[in-house]
Order: C-alpha cells, then structure tokens, then sequence
C-alpha cells in the first residue's frame, strides 16, 4: 500500500473522528481510580464512541474482543479489557483506541495513572509523552520518516529505558494501518519523505527495563519480558505545510 495523501475533505473527515477520539480520552481519564476494572472503561468508551454516531475500530479488528485496549503496569500494548483486572492505586494503565466517522479512522493512546503513582512510574509517562512531542519537531514537509523516529528514541534513550522495537507507528486513513510504518528508533534508511496532507500514527512505546517483550497466550497482549513498567503514547497527526496538526489533541 502506497503512502496516501489526503484531500482537504478527507481532512475533515478524518478532524471529526479525531476530535471525537480526543473527547472521549478526556471522558475516561475521569472515571480511571482505584476499584474500576477495565472492562467497564472499555463499557464506558465503546458507549462513548457509539454516542458519536461512530464505529469502534479496534473491536474485531483481525479478532480483537473489544474497542478499548486496556494495558495496566507491565503490558505493553493490546491488554483485553476483564471485569477480573481491577485498578489498585500506583498502577498505571494505557488507553488506546480510535473509531470510524464516515469511512475515516482515528487513532490514539494516553498512559493514565492511578491514583499516587511511584517517581520512576511518573517519570517513564512524562518521558514516553515527551518522546512523542521530540518526535514530531520533525514532521515538516520535506523532512524524512526517519527524522522523527531518530528524535523519538534519543530522546527516550537519554533516560537508558527500553526503546520497544517490535511494535510501530503507521499511516492511517480509510483503514486503521497504512503504509508508511514508524519505528520510535532510528533506522539506516531515511525512510519516505513527508509530504502535505499524510496522515500518521506516531506512538513511542517505552520500556523503564529492557526493549525486549512477549506475547501471552490470547496472542494479543504484549508484556515486558522483564516485567518491568511500560508507557505509551499516541497521536494521529496531519503533515501540513508548517509544523503538524496534531489532529487526536484538542486542548
């Protein structure tokens, strides 16, 4: 699949769904406390997304069972929302999701946490959260991909954390992923060259231990191998002609 670039109505499209994802992170963010479990923030944001008049792009997407992907302390990405998994205060827990509006996908991720939270746990958001930001300095016009995912890791590695390699970033438009792939570290190719009107998903997944992680059984959750804390943060941006327009970031 080639790298597509998006019309201004395609643009539009693609702001609603994004606005629309932004607005329900903002909704969930409040009810994240000690006591609930993940499959009710799962209830709540699928019902979030369906009030929008939208779809739920995650949920049966190549089989996953729900539309929020709940991933608490040690999981990485892809946790499967349980009435089982019940937060505690000092977890963290990563939200991501996206959702469909008239054809058009969104996509993002937040790391919350819950309740008082250890310094080195609040210091691996603000740095995955950063990460992302360092990232995006770069995604200008005329600019390559690997511009970002340069940034994006040595940004992480100042910090000695686990920079995730096995999991990316992607382009996003009428389908969920699109060609070109994001890696959050630098690669020896500078990759595709940016251009108005590409529409990426860019996502630092960041490890407090090593880089390296497993998959579990359900073959959807992904873990640190070393059982050590991971963040993730994740938005979908709009190259223009100037700095990018973080199309899932509405305040």
């Amino acid at each position: 699949m080639a790298v597509s670039i998006k019309s201004e109505k395609e643009i539009e499209l693609m702001r609603v769904s994004c606005k629309n994802l932004s607005v329900m992170f903002d909704e969930l963010e409040k009810i994240i406390k000690p006591g609930i479990s993940t499959w009710e923030i799962n209830k709540v944001g699928e019902e979030i997304i369906r009030d929008f008049g939208c779809i739920p792009n995650f949920k049966n997407y190549e089989g996953y069972p729900a539309s929020i992907c709940t991933s608490v302390n040690e999981v990485v990405v892809h946790g499967i929302p349980s009435k089982k998994r019940i937060l505690k205060e000092g977890d963290i827990i990563s939200l991501d999701a996206g959702m469909i509006y008239k054809g058009y996908h969104s996509d993002a991720a937040r790391t919350f946490a819950v309740g008082e939270i250890s310094k080195e746990a609040r210091q691996l958001v603000d740095v995955t959260r950063q990460s992302f930001f360092e990232g995006i300095r770069y995604a200008k016009a005329g600019n390559h991909l690997n511009d970002i995912s340069k940034a994006i890791g040595a940004h992480a590695a100042k910090y000695h954390y686990g920079i995730v390699r096995d999991l990316v970033g992607h382009g996003i438009g009428t389908h969920l992923h699109e060609d070109p792939q994001i890696p959050n570290f630098p690669q020896k190719r500078r990759g595709v060259r940016l251009m108005p009107g590409m529409t990426l998903a860019v996502e630092p997944m960041i490890n407090l231990g090593r880089a390296d992680v497993a998959w579990l059984d359900d073959e959807w959750t992904v873990v640190t191998m070393d059982g050590s804390l991971s963040a993730h943060y994740e938005n979908t941006i709009l190259i223009t002609d100037g700095d990018p327009e973080i199309l899932t970031l509405t305040k």
